[in-house]
């Protein structure tokens, strides 16, 4: 199983869409990826040096979260970038958990 290490520069204005999808189930109802993308979206974190939305995500897909994009992230998310295609999961968690939570932050400040 793949783990990638994501950075995307988050759409504000369509923020809170995406948060009340990923809230109500939608996006986990998703085949096959909803579940997994709703479990990493949840946790990203806003890289404040950058204004980067930063996750871990468990992927499949050849090339990397092609289906992702397609049905959610490109919507959401601009500047889309794999920085590691094969994330030690816990190590890419730990590089990231003193920022703040996507959501919080860019929901707060708008």
């Amino acid at each position: 199983m793949a783990k990638r290490f994501v950075r995307a520069r988050p759409k504000t204005a369509r923020v809170r869409e995406l948060y009340d999808r990923l809230d109500s189930g939608e996006i986990a109802s998703m085949e096959p990826f909803g579940n997994a993308i709703t479990k990493a979206l949840m946790k990203a974190r806003f890289d404040p040096d950058t204004g980067e939305a930063v996750w871990i995500e468990e992927d499949y897909c050849t090339p990397p979260l092609a289906m992702e994009r397609e049905a959610v992230l490109d919507d959401y998310f601009e500047e889309l970038t794999i920085v590691r295609e094969d994330a030690d999961e816990p190590t890419a968690w730990g590089q990231i958990e003193h920022f703040p939570r996507l959501f919080d932050h860019v929901l707060e400040s708008r």
